[in-house]
């Protein structure tokens, strides 16, 4: 006599079987690379010590911290911080301001410089003058800003600088461009770019590299120009490491370049320069109000984790390849 198979029944059992099977394959492929994890433990142990591990701070942000009573000691307060913040104080909404714009223009200037950089130097074809142009381009990003403030300040200077030095030799007067709040803004953002533009081409010079020699060649026989195979060829192979750097970008607008500011303004510029990385500085190390700045910094990463997921699903909505 025949078994009566039920197709319910059968299905379960095929999964529960499958399922070992799957862990075992699994297992069976972490046990053959298992030297590579090894590789990579002091990795995972660097981001669970300084990544993860401080998170467990997040909960100043809700407590009136007292160094004497510890974090756990210290009494909840629940939103009492981001209350004050929101509706009472009298600074945050100018320093919001100012980080957003600042970040705003480091994006609208600062982004696509790297990008037309490597398009620049791609075009290059002398190797030695290639070499000479990419290393010339790279120093400035391994000066600290403490380094390179410096040299700002002693080229810009209204009296002895020599920028303005040659401003007044064309007829024209000295400005003082870490001073005066209508400057300041557009000094920080040349000199970011000037900072980090070289160091920024690297992965779009290594995307270049995989552009396929072929595509131009069957350009130029199309009777396409230089501007034409950038257009057609080159931009279109690079866009997916291109979205992916402005996702990423995005993900820091409210990153403004606090090393940058700290060492360049002044309490003159602090109506345009004060952001909220400076703000926590002043406020969390100078007046030690650890919980006030704690809810700011948990502020910045909720915005910033919202702006890179709202970014990457506009970016596969509009057919690119997202971070995730």
């Amino acid at each position: 006599m025949n078994p009566v198979h039920n197709p319910e029944v059968d299905g379960k059992k095929s999964i529960f079987n499958e399922q070992p099977s799957k862990w075992a394959a699994t297992w069976r492929e972490y046990k053959k690379c298992r030297y590579l994890f090894l590789l990579l433990a002091p990795v995972l142990m660097w981001y669970a010590i300084f990544a993860y591990g401080p998170m467990y701070g997040i909960q100043l942000a809700f407590k009136d911290f007292r160094i004497m009573d510890g974090i756990w000691g210290s009494p909840w307060v629940g939103f009492k911080h981001f209350e004050f913040l929101f509706f009472q104080s009298p600074d945050f909404l100018r320093i919001l301001k100012n980080t957003i714009f600042i970040s705003f223009l480091h994006i609208l200037f600062g982004f696509p410089a790297p990008i037309i950089l490597a398009l620049l130097i791609n075009e290059i074809r002398s190797g030695v003058f290639k070499r000479v142009a990419q290393s010339l381009t790279y120093l400035p990003h391994f000066f600290s800003w403490v380094i390179l403030s410096g040299i700002l300040i002693t080229l810009l200077s209204p009296s002895s600088g020599v920028v303005n030095y040659l401003l007044q030799l064309v007829g024209l007067e000295s400005v003082y461009f870490l001073g005066d709040p209508n400057h300041f803004r557009s000094t920080l953002v040349i000199s970011a770019i000037w900072k980090e533009v070289g160091w920024g081409t690297i992965i779009y010079l290594a995307a270049l590299a995989g552009v396929q020699p072929e595509m131009y060649e069957a350009a130029v026989m199309d009777g396409a120009s230089r501007w034409r195979q950038t257009l057609s060829i080159t931009l279109p192979t690079i866009m997916p490491v291109i979205v992916l750097m402005f996702i990423l970008r995005i993900g820091n607008v409210l990153d403004a370049g606090f090393d940058q500011i700290l060492n360049l303004y002044s309490p003159a510029t602090y109506s345009v320069a004060d952001i909220l990385d400076t703000y926590v500085y002043r406020v969390g190390l100078q007046n030690f109000q650890f919980s006030m700045t704690t809810a700011v910094g948990l502020f910045k990463n909720v915005i910033a984790f919202a702006l890179v997921l709202a970014t990457n699903y506009m970016a596969k909505r509009f057919g690119q390849q997202g971070l995730f």
